[in-house]
């Protein structure tokens, strides 16, 4: 029987970068971009031989702003992934977009060439939140290339929007809310804004002016206020920070916090196949003369994966527990038991019973699986610290 590989793509170039982004990305040239395909249609055709007993189940191009690609770019892609890599029929395909990139055509070429879900980058109703946040779009333009979306077929939509941010109140955020709702998406994303080292918003925002952020309790009431609008609307809470109708759950991101193999392509990306990790270089300059040596291309394992390590038993046990506790439905005693040998009560037995206890985690009547409670959630980072193992697992 052949195996399963979740597939990530990405396309790290922007028109600019927001304000509190820290992902990989560069400003966007036509001449840059056209070397970079170039080189990762020659990384998508290499990688084809060390995968090939995988079958693609999941597909999402991700960056950056990969809808920034031309029409016939995006369509040479899919192609190049479709030639080399037996990618499943019913498989779900997934364009992240930014809302001001967007033509008719060019979301009509994404349709036809199998992309069959959208994930739009919306993070406020309000255009004042949005130029703070250095988004390139008004949402007047998002509501247009949303209604685009729909005419051109997608009914499979993922809206991301954010909360917490700069001088933002509780009604602001409601507003956002009430707007995304309006447009009944399959799928909605809501995050919280971390303010990440090394962005325009660290600096800005830093310990002593935390004032203009809104405070902890203004902020946990913003999330519990996502999860009571959207139960009402009939979707189903998921994952920590994810949302879906009745089966429009994310099947790609499911493959992460399921520990399912992915594979990544393109500068940045990360990968996790029959545990092991490994990672492509971020050196936009690296990567590009990699692809032009092909005497190294035959042995990418040696010139040019990054970070290559094979996971111990307790680090895949660490990683089961902390991305299972993200799905809100938690972690399976007996699926642990298949998967490592060993129950998890006898790895973690003490850990569950203390935060039993406290009512940070419950089980279910049959004790079968075991989740984090909605306090468990608030402070999952202090739960979730306790599941690291120290030393060995026998």
């Amino acid at each position: 029987m052949r195996k399963q590989l979740g597939l990530y793509i990405h396309f790290p170039f922007c028109i600019q970068k927001c304000h509190y982004c820290d992902f990989l990305s560069f400003p966007y040239t036509k001449n840059t971009v056209k070397s970079y395909l170039d080189s990762l249609f020659k990384e998508i055709r290499a990688a084809t031989s060390y995968h090939d007993e995988f079958d693609i189940s999941t597909l999402f191009i991700g960056g950056g702003t990969p809808s920034l690609m031309e029409a016939d770019d995006l369509l040479r892609l899919m192609e190049a992934l479709q030639t080399s890599f037996h990618m499943e029929k019913a498989g779900e395909i997934t364009l992240e977009v930014n809302p001001g990139t967007l033509s008719m055509a060019k979301l009509k070429a994404a349709r036809e060439s199998g992309i069959n879900r959208l994930s739009l980058g919306l993070q406020s109703c309000r255009n004042a939140e949005l130029k703070l946040l250095g988004r390139i779009h008004t949402y007047e333009q998002f509501l247009k290339q949303f209604e685009y979306a729909r005419l051109a077929g997608f009914d499979n939509i993922n809206i991301d929007m954010m909360s917490a941010l700069p001088g933002q109140t509780l009604s602001d955020y409601e507003e956002t809310l009430d707007g995304v709702l309006d447009l009944e998406p399959e799928h909605i994303s809501a995050y919280s804004l971390t303010i990440e080292e090394g962005t325009p918003f660290f600096n800005r925002y830093n310990v002593e002016s935390s004032q203009d952020l809104p405070s902890e309790s203004c902020e946990r009431q913003m999330y519990h206020l996502t999860n009571h609008k959207l139960s009402e609307k009939g979707y189903h809470w998921y994952e920590i920070s994810n949302y879906a109708k009745t089966g429009f759950e994310s099947k790609h991101n499911m493959g992460y916090w399921m520990r399912k193999n992915y594979l990544g392509l393109g500068l940045g990306a990360h990968s996790l196949v029959d545990n092991t990790r490994f990672s492509v270089p971020r050196e936009l300059g690296v990567y590009l003369k990699f692809w032009n040596q092909p005497k190294q291309i035959s042995n990418m394992a040696k010139y040019y994966y990054e970070n290559l390590e094979t996971l111990t038993l307790a680090a895949q046990m660490e990683e089961y527990m902390f991305l299972g506790f993200r799905l809100t439905r938690g972690i399976e005693r007996n699926k642990f038991l298949r998967t490592f040998g060993i129950s998890v009560d006898s790895v973690y037995g003490e850990v569950i019973k203390k935060h039993i206890k406290d009512k940070l985690i419950e089980e279910t009547k049959d004790k079968q699986r075991l989740y984090l409670t909605a306090r468990g959630i608030d402070i999952s980072n202090y739960v979730l610290a306790d599941f690291i193992l120290e030393g060995s697992v026998n």
